[in-house]
């Protein structure tokens, strides 16, 4: 999405999703942008994931969004890096 902080969700070489993000990470991950992530991931991830990915980012607006932040839902893993 031009403008907007999320520029594209992929899957890595081995087969993992990652969510590119431009800019500074958000202080507070507010409900407009997790709507705004998941209809971008809803592009690449099926449905189970989907809802995998929903659970992350609803643990990320509890505990905080921030590099080094790492989540493990049903074996899933969500873990935020932050690019130089």
């Amino acid at each position: 999405m031009h403008g907007g902080p999320t520029t594209a969700v992929v899957r890595a070489p081995a087969g993992e999703s990652v969510v590119l993000l431009s800019g500074e990470l958000p202080e507070v991950l507010t409900e407009a942008a997790v709507t705004e992530l998941l209809d971008l991931a809803a592009a690449i991830l099926d449905a189970d994931e989907l809802e995998l990915f929903h659970t992350c980012l609803r643990t990320l607006r509890t505990d905080g969004l921030r590099a080094g932040r790492r989540i493990e839902v049903d074996g899933a893993v969500l873990t935020v890096y932050e690019g130089a």
